[in-house]
């Protein structure tokens, strides 16, 4: 559905280097702290940035040769761009209907309706939770194969962040349909993600599929001297602590078998993507 492959974009003072595929039928998320390249690497798969090398395929075929019909099948949402804010909702239904030949009036109406978006004011006027739900309904209203999703959920209070995931849900029952996104709510992608990409400084430095992510991995949390004597072969990354050292371990039924003295706490993503980027190897 979506593949970049050594695909490269130089800035003054930061360099993407960057892989990843986008399968069909899946969610695939993508984390990192900000500044990390999330939005770099979604500009690039949108061909919105000329990169300096590396090949970037949707649909199986080259970014920059999407044609109108093969770009009506994305939906986007881009955590830096948005509508005008001297439109109303109902100003959108014309433009949605010219751009997008599948654009469903009724079901985006109902929608906007069910979270409450205003629909007599401009949107200048609402909130920043407002303007992202709109932005979503709007990807999500013509039938896309692919949805590219930066940060959808951001400034939405809990309720409004479940009712826009089972949105996606529902998006993907059909089986044809994927989805790449990014949070930094690691709740959403615990629950929604088939597979994750992490990246720091605009390289991919890990990649494992979500369920594998959540039942293999773990976080060691040791003495000085339980450290000395601790087998390394499945240790990624370690930090030191006041108390000792936290290991994050790809293997973790190893060392609950092995170490079962040792206190091995699960671990969130959050926790993840900070010894990832801040443990050493």
């Amino acid at each position: 559905m979506l593949r970049l492959e050594n695909v490269r974009k130089q800035y003054n003072d930061f360099e993407l280097q960057c892989m990843m595929e986008v399968k069909t039928g899946c969610v695939t998320g993508l984390i990192g702290k900000n500044g990390a390249g999330k939005s770099t690497a979604f500009k690039a798969c949108l061909g919105l940035i000329q990169t300096e090398g590396g090949i970037i395929e949707v649909f199986g075929k080259d970014v920059s040769l999407l044609g109108v019909k093969e770009k009506e099948d994305i939906g986007v949402v881009l955590s830096d761009s948005g509508f005008s804010g001297y439109l109303m909702v109902k100003d959108l239904l014309p433009v949605l209907g010219s751009l997008y030949s599948r654009f469903d009036r009724e079901q985006f109406l109902e929608r906007c309706r069910k979270f409450e978006l205003p629909m007599k004011k401009k949107i200048k006027e609402f909130s920043t939770g407002m303007k992202r739900k709109l932005q979503v309904l709007a990807a999500v209203s013509h039938d896309a194969k692919l949805l590219i999703l930066d940060e959808p959920t951001v400034g939405l209070d809990v309720v409004a962040r479940e009712e826009l995931l089972d949105i996606l849900r529902e998006y993907m029952e059909t089986g044809e349909r994927s989805i790449l996104i990014s949070s930094h709510i690691s709740s959403d992608l615990e629950g929604f993600c088939d597979d994750i990409y992490m990246i720091d400084h605009g390289k991919i430095i890990l990649h494992e599929e979500a369920d594998v992510l959540l039942d293999s991995y773990g976080l060691l949390k040791v003495t000085e001297e339980q450290y000395r004597t601790l087998d390394k072969s499945y240790i990624v990354r370690h930090k030191k602590e006041e108390f000792g050292y936290s290991c994050l371990t790809n293997q973790k039924q190893f060392y609950l078998d092995n170490y079962p003295q040792l206190v091995m706490e699960k671990g969130s993503i959050d926790e993840l993507i900070m010894m990832m980027v801040r443990g050493e190897a």
